[in-house]
């Protein structure tokens, strides 16, 4: 196994998606702050019914959020961006342009890796930075990295070759459409508080 593999399943899931560029994360919650620290937002909105760590999020990036008593069927946006949580759909030619969409592939995800995610999106420069934050900011084209000598902030939110080949049989299993969770298995954000 090498890191080719990583590449060689982002290559794969683009493909699947419809998507020009995919980008491997080490999971979905990590790929939606990478989308947000790329293109930081001031204030979104979105469903009161996702998961806990999405809120969490916001208050780690000090963005503004208002909950909405939003139903969804296997992926929601983030209004005030163009992102989209995308975590409980994975389906052939899926991407719709001039989205980034967050995918997840934990356990009791359409592609259950154990543990991961990606972004999906069609602009290359963008694409482009986001595997050099994912990768602490490093250059892949400069081996050894230690030869490099200008770093933009990265972050260590990296996937292991392990979990990219087990992505790739994996991929090769998933139907062309998968059932669609709807919001109903989370419970409604609203009612909870989060404290420092």
């Amino acid at each position: 196994m090498t890191f080719c593999s990583i590449t060689k399943f982002e290559k794969e899931l683009a493909q699947f998606t419809g998507a020009p560029y995919a980008v491997m994360t080490d999971c979905c919650t990590h790929a939606i702050e990478l989308c947000f620290r790329l293109d930081r937002p001031y204030e979104l909105k979105f469903t009161a019914y996702t998961y806990l760590s999405i809120p969490m999020l916001m208050h780690k990036l000090a963005i503004q959020y208002e909950l909405l008593d939003e139903q969804w069927t296997g992926e929601y946006r983030f209004h005030g961006s163009n992102v989209w949580d995308s975590a409980r759909r994975l389906e052939k030619n899926m991407y719709r342009p001039g989205r980034m969409q967050c995918l997840s592939f934990g356990w009791d995800k359409p592609l259950q890796i154990g543990r991961g995610g990606a972004i999906i999106l069609d602009n290359k420069e963008t694409y482009q930075k986001l595997i050099e934050m994912r990768y602490d900011g490093r250059d892949l084209t400069r081996v050894p990295w230690q030869e490099q000598r200008v770093f933009r902030v990265g972050y260590h939110y990296r996937p292991t070759v392990e979990e990219a080949e087990k992505g790739l049989i994996e991929l090769k299993k998933i139907q062309v459409t998968n059932p669609r969770p709807e919001y109903k298995q989370y419970p409604d954000l609203r009612t909870i508080e989060i404290v420092k």
